[in-house]
């Protein structure tokens, strides 16, 4: 009976011991990424969505919209949408950083929505920075990445004319370009080739301005959870404060 209640004792100790360690890994996790984002300057920071993503690109709303709300102190946020063939502004550069949040909605998820390539878009919220002030300016660009404006040539990827024209803009106007990989309701969900053209192109165009591409395979569809986690690091890495 006494080595039963010594072993139910242990026992005991060892699930008290665990719960306590998970605590603590959690509670380390949550400071470390508080940490990363109050050790980076305030930032001009557009967002752009193209709006015939696939549909379960609506469940990361909300850790985009918490990103956004874990900005420094006098960051800009713009959420603009990128859909047939336009930039529609949500909202334009506020330091208001839950407005900014508030402003994203879900994707269309529609083809009717889908633009012939984003990076026209791009360009035209590459206009609506800010001309002058001490924030670094950087772009987050969640699209397919893929450019049929001029038909789909795979040879072609991360070497048209628009993708061009959108690192030359950006290196001129000092806006790094990162980008999030997500399918289309179009080509990219179906199509292998196409998904790898979509993300030649995101990293060119990233890789180029001073920017990250972030993806992760042509198949199915990751969470954005990870991706956020990764920017944390390159902006902290890109925008940190004197220490």
């Amino acid at each position: 009976m006494c080595y039963r209640k010594l072993a139910l004792g242990i026992a005991l100790l060892l699930v008290v011991g665990l719960v306590s360690f998970s605590g603590v890994n959690s509670s380390a996790k949550e400071l470390n990424d508080q940490h990363t984002l109050q050790s980076i300057e305030p930032i001009n920071l557009a967002i752009l969505v193209q709006d015939d993503l696939i549909s379960q690109v609506s469940n990361e709303i909300g850790v985009t919209r918490d990103f956004i709300r874990s900005l420094p102190r006098g960051s800009r946020v713009m959420v603009g949408y990128i859909t047939a063939g336009s930039l529609q502004v949500r909202q334009p550069f506020t330091n208001d950083l839950d407005q900014a949040a508030r402003s994203l909605r879900i994707p269309t998820s529609s083809i009717s929505s889908s633009p012939f390539n984003p990076y026209v878009e791009v360009l035209e919220a590459l206009k609506k920075f800010p001309g002058e002030g001490a924030n670094s300016n950087a772009l987050l660009l969640i699209s397919d990445g893929l450019d049929t404006s001029r038909g789909f040539d795979s040879t072609a990827a991360g070497h048209t004319l628009d993708i061009e024209r959108a690192i030359k803009e950006s290196n001129r106007r000092h806006v790094s370009v990162f980008s999030f990989y997500a399918p289309s309701v179009g080509l990219t969900s179906r199509n292998h080739i196409a998904a790898s053209y979509g993300q030649s192109s995101l990293n060119r165009l990233s890789n180029e301005t001073g920017g990250e591409a972030f993806f992760q395979g042509t198949n199915g569809f990751v969470t954005f959870d990870s991706y956020f986690r990764r920017l944390r690091v390159a902006l902290d890495r890109q925008y940190a404060k004197a220490r």
